[in-house]
């Protein structure tokens, strides 16, 4: 019997589909979200205004991984690159002592597969997230974030295709994220993020729940520098369902590490780059990946 397994790595919402003999964890070896994403300063809320963050990434992998760490798919190869958006608006307001904020993130995604010497390609617009949060001030050094996002099915979708822009179902996901900031010290950065998947119904498949992490552990040097590590944490929490089945065998988890770095020029703009390598995978995509975000004054 056939399954359709969706692969989903990018810096911002992009997902795909590969024919297999194996279920894989979540939908096809996905996530909603692009672990990995997030650096330096992830929970320092700027004062009320508009604000643009500008996100680039390229991915690649060359193993998709089965539950016992083997290789579950024959001359798999992914490549991924995206731009996203990121708007956000810090208001004036204050609820339980936090600064109030809304984003949304819009991303535009290139993606491209080959399984057994089949592939596909597409390029579009892929699912977008709306958020809220609450930010926190505790000190010059250390600030902290708690908030929810809606990540929507914005993407192309068809179920028969190899890859998707999209993941064709709705995803609610509550967070908190924490600061330390030292011009010269230790800086230190967590988001933590649990994933509620609703059901696709094009495929009555409904992802289970999980739980990530993107952290940075750096050293500045002066207050235009930063360097030190980067990467994420993944573990699936519960299993998948289909057509009211459970799906057992296939939980999904990973990790990630590598350099990262962190340059913010003092005039109302800054950058933070990083290259990760994955590890410990397990029915997911096994690779790797740099991630760019830029702040744009605006």
């Amino acid at each position: 019997m056939k399954r359709k397994v969706w692969i989903h790595k990018a810096i911002i919402f992009g997902a795909m589909s590969v024919t297999g003999s194996t279920a894989f964890a979540t939908e096809g070896g996905g996530s909603i979200y692009p672990n990995g994403t997030e650096n330096y300063t992830v929970a320092v809320m700027p004062p009320p205004g508009v604000y643009v963050l500008e996100y680039l990434s390229s991915y690649s992998a060359n193993k998709f991984l089965d539950n016992n760490g083997n290789q579950a798919a024959n001359n798999f190869h992914l490549n991924v690159s995206a731009m996203a958006t990121r708007a956000i608006w810090v208001t004036d307001q204050q609820i339980l002592g936090g600064q109030l904020s809304f984003h949304t993130i819009a991303p535009l995604l290139n993606m491209g597969v080959s399984v057994d010497g089949a592939g596909q390609s597409k390029s579009g617009l892929g699912d977008m997230t709306f958020g809220a949060g609450l930010g926190y001030h505790v000190s010059d050094k250390l600030h902290y974030v708690v908030g929810f996002d809606i990540n929507a099915p914005t993407g192309a979708y068809n179920k028969n295709d190899m890859i998707n822009l999209g993941r064709n179902y709705w995803n609610l996901e509550p967070l908190a994220a924490l600061s330390y900031i030292q011009a010269d010290g230790i800086n230190a950065d967590l988001k933590v993020m649990y994933d509620f998947n609703a059901t696709n119904s094009d495929t009555n498949y409904k992802s289970g729940q999980e739980l990530h992490a993107d952290y940075a552990l750096g050293w500045g040097f002066g207050k235009n520098f930063v360097a030190g590590v980067g990467g994420y944490i993944y573990q699936q929490i519960t299993n998948d369902t289909q057509n009211g089945a459970t799906i057992q065998n296939n939980s999904g988890r990973a990790m990630a590490i590598g350099p990262s770095v962190k340059y913010d020029s003092g005039k109302g703009w800054f950058l933070t780059a990083k290259y990760e390598k994955e590890f410990n995978v397990r029915n997911r995509p096994k690779g790797g990946g740099l991630n760019i975000k830029m702040n744009i004054p605006f």
